[in-house]
């Protein structure tokens, strides 16, 4: 089902004219906007383009698209439908595009930036722009993901609870966030967070949108120490924040670092739950 972001009337067939207010979608460069084309302010749109470049030699990234991979399989193995929000540029959808090339996938992000890049990374994907805050779909989707989306957001239990809305009964959420507020460094700053996460909170949260939780562990945990350290010299030294300097750092031992994470997601599928670690990942129903 279509939900209206003017009016919330919930409404079918393949029109996106809301029968009761009227109000359709703009498009804008072949997406459906449901927002303000420009997105919102303070945040700068050419970030997508250093992100686009270095997704595909990021241990990072890289690592949490096979994490992401292998929890659908293992918690969601019959979906047909599935939502990104806050997709950026496109790297989750082309990794589950080519995991599941018949499965249906849809990409939600607010800033136009990142859909031009994600139209170009996976051809034929359905993408919109729109406002996490208001999602314009209701029971619609088998799984609704967020991956290191929701600590953006102040609204942040908003967001679930529109999540809880788009995702059928017996469908469910997948989310990953930066884990442990001790943590909190000028990278956090640069990217704009407004918050990290403690597991109770995030359990809180999850659970008072309506979701029953079926599985909370962290990752990047065997990692946790060398990342406190880095945080802890980067705020020593006073000197500025360069993510560039960062990722050089990490490239140097990418294979490394790719290793270390697949080790602890073996670990996760065999059921062990990792405590501590630079963030958490967590997997949802809806009753």
């Amino acid at each position: 089902m279509k939900r209206c972001v003017q009016c919330g009337e919930r409404f079918g067939g393949s029109a996106w004219r809301c029968p009761s207010c009227g109000f359709s979608p703009q498009q804008h460069d072949g997406v459906l906007s449901f927002c303000e084309p420009q997105g919102i302010d303070g945040f700068d749109p050419s970030a997508f383009d250093p992100l686009a470049q270095l997704e595909h030699t990021s241990f990072w990234f890289r690592s949490r698209n096979r994490i992401i991979v292998w929890a659908l399989r293992r918690y969601f193995p019959d979906i047909r439908r599935v939502l990104e929000i806050g997709c950026g540029t496109g790297f989750v959808l082309e990794g589950l595009r080519a995991q599941w090339p018949d499965l249906q996938i849809a990409g939600g992000e607010l800033h136009m930036g990142g859909l031009l890049h994600a139209a170009e990374r996976v051809p034929g994907v359905e993408l919109f722009q729109f406002d996490a805050r208001t999602i314009p779909f209701d029971a619609e989707f088998d799984v609704v993901g967020a991956f290191d989306v929701l600590e953006h957001i102040e609204e942040d239990e908003h967001v679930l609870d529109e999540m809880y809305a788009a995702v059928k009964p017996g469908g469910g959420i997948l989310l990953t966030v930066p884990q442990h507020p001790w943590l909190w460094s000028a990278s956090d700053e640069h990217a704009e967070h407004k918050r990290r996460y403690r597991r109770t909170e995030l359990l809180r949260k999850v659970s008072t949108a309506g979701f029953v939780v079926q599985r909370i562990t962290s990752f990047i945990s065997l990692l946790l120490p060398a990342m406190a350290v880095m945080r802890l010299r980067t705020r020593l030294s006073g000197r500025q924040f360069d993510p560039h300097q960062e990722h050089q750092e990490a490239q140097r031992a990418t294979r490394v670092l790719e290793r270390i994470v697949d080790f602890e997601r073996s670990m996760i599928a065999r059921g062990i739950d990792l405590p501590m670690g630079g963030s958490l990942l967590v997997v949802a129903t809806r009753t």
